[in-house]
């Protein structure tokens, strides 16, 4: 990848910021996201996706579609550079014949399929990080990691692997995406602030899916984590009609995960608890 398209310098000088990601194709949700958006009079060029617009769900045309039309900024998660460099899987690291794995032999094929090679060419131009100066402090925006897309980093990772990342991307706020679950680690005034996913909701046994907000206040950048709901059950039969994985309808409609394979023991231990951010 050229160097000029890895990071991309972006202005967001005053205003809230809205941080979404992980879309995953789930066009009910994300036309929700865009009217919540709308709500808080919050315009497209300070408003940040974190990656993952194709994914689990039924609609990703029509997701690309609607986040070009948008004019919002984005990065490239995992998927878009897996489908943009017509590879043969999503790049999530799943263990190979896991449930996750087996799963994504049936999605992936399937956003392949329904994607215009318009919306592919418009992926080749998503840039792996966004950064920008935002009051006092150095933001940069990540789907993985600095180091590798499709690293899993949750609240329970350790603060020195965290450190690594601050590190690379010269950032005092990190807003990260891919894991698929909302949380925030501060420590040493550095931020660590995943805002989640709305594709697909925190395995808290809720339909719910989460976004955030950054502010400027007096006292410097503040956030707040924020759930919203959907009609899920229109997506979820959707996906059932174009015989996509049930299990992943069925979250869609119980807030729970199929299974906890990629998560550490602290987030797998919360499944089905209510998630208060």
């Amino acid at each position: 990848m050229n160097e000029e398209l890895r990071v991309k310098d972006i202005f967001i000088t005053n205003g809230p910021v809205l941080v979404f990601g992980g879309v995953y194709s789930n066009l009910p949700a994300l036309k929700k996201m865009m009217e919540i958006a709308g709500q808080l009079h919050i315009p497209p060029g300070n408003i940040i996706c974190t990656g993952d617009i194709v994914g689990y769900c039924a609609e990703p045309e029509s997701c690309v579609q609607c986040i070009r039309e948008w004019g919002i900024h984005s990065i490239a998660g995992n998927v878009e550079i897996q489908l943009r460099n017509r590879e043969e899987d999503c790049g999530c690291n799943f263990d190979e014949g896991s449930r996750c794995d087996t799963f994504s032999r049936k999605w992936y094929p399937y956003a392949q399929s329904q994607l215009s090679e318009d919306s592919i060419n418009w992926m080749l131009l998503l840039p792996h990080h966004l950064r920008f100066q935002y009051g006092k402090k150095r933001v940069y925006v990540l789907h993985g990691s600095w180091f590798n897309p499709s690293e899993f980093i949750f609240r329970s990772t350790p603060w020195d692997q965290k450190q690594a990342d601050f590190e690379a991307a010269q950032a005092d706020i990190v807003l990260a995406g891919h894991c698929g679950l909302p949380f925030h680690n501060d420590q040493d005034g550095l931020l660590w602030l995943n805002a989640g996913v709305i594709g697909m909701p925190a395995n808290d046994g809720t339909p719910r899916v989460w976004y955030a907000v950054l502010d400027m206040k007096e006292q410097g950048v503040v956030y707040r984590h924020q759930p919203y709901e959907y009609d899920h059950e229109s997506a979820a039969r959707l996906m059932e009609e174009h015989k996509l994985p049930r299990e992943y309808s069925e979250t869609l409609r119980t807030g729970l995960w199929d299974n906890c394979e990629i998560l550490p023991e602290e987030e797998t231990t919360a499944q089905g608890t209510m998630i208060v951010l």
